[in-house]
C-alpha cells in the first residue's frame, strides 16, 4: 500500500482534483503541486472564480445553458440571428460550437437525449420546451447538432416528427469525413456516411 506524501488537506485537494474530467490521479497530483506553488497566481484567483461560480451561475430559462445570468449572453445577444435554433446535447455541446465560431444563431440544450436502456424520456429532456420555441414566428429553421449515435438520432427523429408540423425547415449537420481526416484509417460507418452524404464540387 502506498504511504501519504503529503498531509490529508493536499490528498483531498488531489482527490477533488481528479474527479474532474480529463485529470486522472497522476494529472492531478501535477494540478495540485502547480496550485500550491503558485498560490498567489493560480490557487487564490481560481478559490475567487470558483466562489463567484458557485454563487452566481444558473441555468438559462430560456435556452439551458450555464451562465451568471438569465437569460444568459448567448440569448441577450441581438447580433445573434434569432430565426434559427441550434439543439445540443449538452452545454458542453454549445461551447465547443461557439469556440468554432461557425454559427451566429440561438441555441437549445436538451439536457441529454433519449435513452431507454438508461431511463431517459422525453419527460426528462427540455424537448416541451423546444417544440414551443420552433413554433414562434421569427424562427425558420432548428439545425439538430445531435451525436452521431443510436439514442442521438433515435432522439433527432424524435424531435423531427413533433415540429413537423411548425413552419419550419429541420437540419441536422453532416456527417463523414473530418478535417485533415484520411479515408484509410476511418471506420465502415463513417465512409458510407460519408458516401451517403456527398455533395456536388
Amino acid at each position: 500500500m502506498p504511504t501519504a506524501v503529503a498531509g490529508p488537506e493536499i490528498e483531498r485537494l488531489i482527490q477533488l482534483l481528479a474527479r474532474l474530467p480529463g485529470l486522472g490521479p497522476r494529472s492531478a497530483r501535477r494540478a495540485a503541486l502547480a496550485l500550491i506553488k503558485k498560490r498567489e497566481q493560480l490557487m487564490a484567483p481560481l478559490s475567487a472564480a470558483l466562489q463567484i461560480a458557485m454563487e452566481r451561475s444558473s441555468i438559462c430559462r430560456v435556452c439551458g445553458n450555464i451562465d451568471t445570468s438569465d437569460p444568459c449572453t448567448v440569448c441577450t445577444d441581438e447580433r445573434r440571428d434569432p430565426s434559427v435554433i441550434v439543439v445540443v446535447e449538452d452545454v458542453a455541446d454549445l461551447w465547443a460550437l461557439e469556440r468554432a465560431q461557425v454559427v451566429n444563431a440561438r441555441y437549445h440544450v436538451l439536457g441529454g437525449i433519449l435513452s431507454p436502456l438508461d431511463g431517459v424520456g422525453p419527460d426528462d429532456l427540455s424537448i416541451d420546451a423546444l417544440v414551443k420555441r420552433a413554433h414562434a414566428p421569427e424562427v425558420k429553421e432548428v439545425i439538430l447538432a445531435l451525436n452521431a449515435t443510436v439514442d442521438g438520432q433515435t432522439t433527432a427523429h424524435y424531435i423531427t416528427d413533433l415540429i413537423g408540423h411548425a413552419n419550419v425547415k429541420v437540419t441536422r449537420l453532416a456527417y463523414g469525413v473530418p478535417v485533415g481526416g484520411e479515408l484509410d484509417y476511418l471506420d465502415e460507418g463513417t465512409l458510407a456516411a460519408a458516401i451517403r452524404s456527398r455533395t456536388p464540387l
